[in-house]
């Protein structure tokens, strides 16, 4: 061809995969939705056909005449804790089932980002928003979406006077059981690592440890506030360490602390789950493989996920039903450590 340019090739239409697939145009379009009612025989003949037409789903289309966009936003803290990746795949199995598309932000706990992603899921039109709130978030923000019409729901975190729906693991629960497995072993001088975020979860946690030492008649030997990091935390447990009234326990705020706190005493040459005591929060997948294996608490992370996604979609069914407080129970996975 010379000096001009090809004809585009006309968009594909239902009308022309139905041709293709010789079966109606209705048909096509319950493929397109998922519909269980087609048979697979049919649907298959349906998707080779798309795929032969290079047909593409218009879907901004389709969300102006359902009033739907079909997608969520997804606003978490931390997305380097591997504790929140295990969260993110409960939260999208559930949505994706229902054929929603989940949009993922990380604020690293800064108000300014969580606000721009929340007003850029405004603009497109999300279906609801899925919110660990950053540490500073004020109830206006929540108020805010509540009257744009956006369902939300808290999870793991929630800005204290706000009125939503909310999925959690019972932090404080949590905490007690790991406070009273270590008095049990005999500990006395007990360090609480973490909780350097202003946030209901890290409140819960304090609660919870405090209040095992008070009905014991016992003081925090250290409470030492830092990220989850795990260098931060190596670097609070070295200098911790070195005080003369050193700890024999350390509780800390989630198993990234926890596998700090662990690299600290193997450089120091401090054999923990024998000198020193180690106690995790949240049980991810690699705290069963760490040498030596972490003995931590276990929310169902995954599960956590799963439960704030369904009651997110039923929020979005039915906007007017009654806010619910989720809080799911957690265990103690005793190990090594």
């Amino acid at each position: 061809m010379t000096g001009t340019l090809a004809a585009e090739r006309p968009r594909a239409t239902l009308t022309d995969i139905a041709d293709r697939a010789n079966i109606s145009r209705s048909t096509v379009s319950l493929v397109l939705r998922d519909s269980p009612l087609v048979a697979q025989k049919t649907r298959a003949r349906v998707l080779a056909a798309i795929d032969e037409l290079g047909y593409v789903y218009n879907r901004g289309a389709a969300s102006m005449r359902s009033g739907r966009s079909q997608t969520v936003g997804l606003v978490i803290s931390e997305i380097t804790n591997p504790f929140y990746a295990e969260l993110t795949s409960g939260i999208e199995r559930v949505l994706e089932e229902a054929g929603l598309l989940t949009f993922l932000a990380n604020t690293n706990d800064d108000v300014v980002r969580q606000s721009r992603f929340i007003q850029r899921m405004r603009e497109q039109g999300a279906d609801g928003i899925v919110l660990s709130p950053a540490e500073g978030t004020q109830r206006a923000t929540i108020e805010s979406l509540q009257r744009s019409g956006v369902p939300v729901v808290q999870i793991l975190r929630h800005v204290p006077g706000s009125v939503t729906d909310y999925v959690s693991a019972d932090y404080r629960l949590g905490t007690e059981l790991a406070t009273e497995h270590l008095i049990e072993r005999g500990h006395v001088k007990i360090a609480f690592i973490g909780a350097a975020r202003r946030t209901s979860a890290s409140a819960e946690r304090l609660l919870g440890f405090q209040s095992v030492l008070d009905r014991h008649g016992l003081t925090a030997n250290h409470m030492i506030p830092c990220s989850s990091s795990r260098i931060e935390a190596a670097e609070a447990v070295i200098t911790m360490m070195a005080h003369e009234n050193r700890p024999t326990a350390l509780l800390c705020h989630n198993d990234m602390v926890a596998h700090g706190a662990l690299s600290a005493l193997d450089q120091l040459g401090i054999e923990a789950g024998r000198e020193v005591a180690v106690v995790g929060f949240d049980n991810v997948a690699e705290s069963a493989i760490s040498r030596p294996p972490l003995t931590t608490v276990a929310v169902g992370t995954r599960h956590i996920g799963e439960v704030a996604a369904d009651r997110l979609l039923q929020r979005i069914a039915h906007p007017t039903i009654r806010t619910e407080r989720i809080i799911l129970p957690p265990r103690l996975v005793i190990r090594a450590t």
